[in-house]
């Protein structure tokens, strides 16, 4: 699907956990561990643990490259997994307004996939704008 605006979270989905992390690249390793173990605790079909982990790597470490001026790089981060039937949602927030888009990377370039893998893995995936900030979600089917 293609990625699209919501406007506030969606209720329907129901919190499994939430992490607070720096804005810092060291933080990745710390938002993947807390999604593969959160899917994991909540008995997630066999491959999602994985693909959860590498898909948040890809949402944090763009909401720390993609920081806008007069964001402190030092503001927090939050990463929230919730349930809504048999899809997990991963919604990382941050206080940047930029909305994110996907960019075509140069054949041999560095940067510029990370939204691709994202609409590749995920069964849906978006963003939320907020007075606060914005939001990223993605959602994998997790159960059968």
């Amino acid at each position: 699907m293609l990625a699209e605006y919501r406007h506030g979270l969606d209720p329907r989905v129901f919190p499994l956990g939430e992490k607070w992390i720096l804005r810092e690249e060291k933080s990745v390793a710390s938002a993947r561990r807390f999604v593969r173990d959160t899917a994991t605790d909540w008995n997630v079909v066999a491959h999602v643990p994985e693909i959860a982990e590498l898909l948040v790597s890809e949402l944090v470490a763009n909401a720390i490259a993609h920081n806008t001026a007069g964001v402190s790089r030092a503001s927090a981060i939050r990463v929230t997994v919730g349930r809504e039937k048999n899809l997990m949602t991963v919604d990382v927030h941050d206080s940047s307004t930029r909305i994110p888009r996907m960019r075509r990377a140069a054949r041999l370039g560095t940067s510029g996939r990370g939204l691709g893998v994202v609409q590749a893995l995920s069964h849906d995936w978006g963003w939320t704008l907020n007075p606060y900030g914005n939001s990223v979600w993605l959602q994998i089917l997790a159960w059968p």
